[in-house]
């Protein structure tokens, strides 16, 4: 049996802003430095065996904070891996929310926002970011979960909902009402193709 720990970012310093980051690489706020050191001390008596994260930095400086108070990490090589990135969010990158909703409405933002095959101008809908993170987990991820390793993964919100989608078997409508708060870890056990929630403990 294998265990799969994932964790969105903590808070960036976009984040703080309200602004829409995607794939512009912000790094965390102070808050968001609380938030993965909080998560490291949960974490700290897992014994990892693999960390992927994405190409990003509050991501990768997430998974750092983790392991730099792991009892157990020994300074492995961690995988960046642009497939598990952010959502793009296209144009709308750089800007507040509110003010996006003030000039396109509410409706549309949210349709930009929460639903599966919304696209942001010129930016990426939940399917297309699912496309692309989704192979990282089952090329990449499940057979070491197989080999029965404990993996730590470290990205988005976005990228982090296409894998818990495939993971907990979710509908492209349930998927996107799915809250991943920052900062947060989230634990499942894998054998023999199923999936299983788990505690942190």
């Amino acid at each position: 049996m294998g265990t799969l720990v994932m964790i969105r970012h903590g808070q960036s310093i976009w984040n703080a802003e309200n602004k829409f980051t995607g794939w512009v690489d912000v790094d965390l706020s102070d808050k968001g430095v609380s938030e993965a050191s909080e998560a490291g001390r949960l974490l700290q008596d897992l014994d990892f065996d693999a960390v992927f994260t994405s190409d990003l930095t509050r991501a990768k400086r997430t998974a750092s904070i983790i392991l730099g108070l792991n009892n157990s990490w020994d300074g492995r090589e961690v995988r960046h891996d642009a497939r598990l990135n952010e959502r793009n969010y296209g144009d709308l990158q750089g800007r507040n929310k509110q003010e996006c909703r003030d000039q396109f409405g509410d409706d549309q933002v949210r349709i930009w926002r929460r639903s599966f095959k919304g696209q942001p101008p010129g930016g990426e809908s939940l399917e297309m970011t699912a496309d692309r993170a989704l192979p990282c987990l089952f090329e990449d991820i499940i057979p070491r979960l197989d080999a029965g390793e404990t993996v730590l993964v470290a990205a988005h919100g976005n990228s982090l909902r296409a894998l818990v989608m495939e993971i907990e078997g979710l509908s492209p409508e349930a998927i996107v009402e799915r809250e991943i708060p920052t900062g947060t870890p989230m634990a499942y056990t894998y054998s023999e193709g199923a999936w299983e929630g788990t505690e942190i403990n």
